[in-house]
This record gives structure tokens, C-alpha cells and sequence, in this order.
């Protein structure tokens, strides 16, 4: 499912917050099922998936506490950048550095054995470590009850999709397993 941000302007290594409870509960809906369980899962390595209320300030706060937990690097385009904060990942241009790297870059489509493509992949790659590394800490997915055609979360409760690496259009995998 195609999530559009909801920010203005191109990418810029911010923190955004994306409401998929409406859109999760119109697929619902469509779908027809009555009990069971919701999957969504994040389909890129800079987002994540939580459950949690859905409020402008709060959001903010989410931003500020994020990026006190992992700053970006001082290379980063963010403008949150700190002097002296440098990630290993970051390190674009000792990148590949494994054979294991390497074959996922030709995988992924970039021929890495031209110069000349290899320099393009690293010249699309972004500094965004800390991105990452807060994904892995707020988690890639969520499951959600269902009961009765409804899902099954807290009056305030709103799955959400942080962007760490944004704002930018991302997607997300939602299944529905149960009965009609």
C-alpha cells in the first residue's frame, strides 16, 4: 500500500509521522473480515511501525527524543547534524567492504564492477545511519486483533508510520488473516 507524506518539500533526513488507521480500517472494511488479525509491516529499512496516539505536539516530541537518541552524522543533510557524530555506515565511499555487500548491491540492480556504476550507487546512498538505527529500535511491524469487523486497539490508539529518513512517499505490506 503507496503511504503519501503528508510534509511538503524534498527529502531532508527529518522525522515524520503518517496515520494508516483510516486506510488500515478501510481495507478492513473492503475485505469483508470479521475476526482475526492484521499484519503491517514497514518495506524499508528507515521506517517503522508502532501503535501509539496520533497528535501534532506528540509528534514533535517523538522528533526532538529520536534525535537525542541517535543525532545524525555531522556529514548528514540534516539539519540536525552534529559535529563529531560519525556512524560506520555512513563511510559511503569504503562501501561495498564485503563480498556479502557487494552481492546485494548486484541483487539490488547496480552493476558495482563498473566504476562508473559504482560511483552512481554511492553517489545515491544518504547519510542516514541514525535513521536505522532508530528504526531498529521503534520495530518494523505490528499485529493488530480483530473482533467483529473491528480492530481491536485503545480509543486513542493509531498505527502509525514514522519516517526517520524523510519526509518521502514509502509503502507498507498489510495482510488480513481470518474469517469473513
Amino acid at each position: 500500500v503507496k503511504i503519501p507524506t503528508s510534509q511538503v518539500g524534498p527529502p531532508r533526513q527529518a522525522i515524520s509521522v503518517e496515520d494508516l488507521t483510516p486506510k488500515i480500517k478501510s481495507l478492513l472494511s473492503e475485505s469483508g473480515m470479521k475476526n482475526g488479525s492484521i499484519n503491517i509491516i514497514s518495506r524499508h529499512t528507515t521506517t517503522a511501525i508502532t501503535i501509539n496516539e496520533r497528535e501534532s505536539r506528540l509528534a514533535q516530541d517523538m522528533e526532538k527524543y529520536f534525535l537525542s537518541l541517535a543525532p545524525p552524522d555531522e556529514r548528514s543533510s540534516s539539519q540536525e547534524a552534529q559535529a563529531g557524530v560519525r556512524y560506520f555506515h555512513n563511510d559511503i565511499d569504503q562501501r561495498p567492504d564485503s563480498d556479502e555487500e557487494a552481492q546485494r548491491c548486484r541483487d539490488n540492480g547496480w552493476d558495482i564492477d563498473n566504476l562508473d556504476e559504482l560511483q552512481a550507487w554511492r553517489d545515491q546512498e544518504p547519510i542516514n545511519a541514525h535513521s536505522h538505527l532508530l528504526s531498529m529500535l521503534l520495530g518494523s511491524s505490528e499485529t493488530i486483533p480483530v473482533v467483529n469487523g473491528d480492530m481491536v486497539i485503545g480509543q486513542w490508539q493509531s498505527v502509525l508510520l514514522v519516517d526517520l529518513d524523510g519526509p518521502r512517499d514509502r509503502s507498507v505490506g498489510i495482510q488480513f488473516n481470518g474469517f469473513v
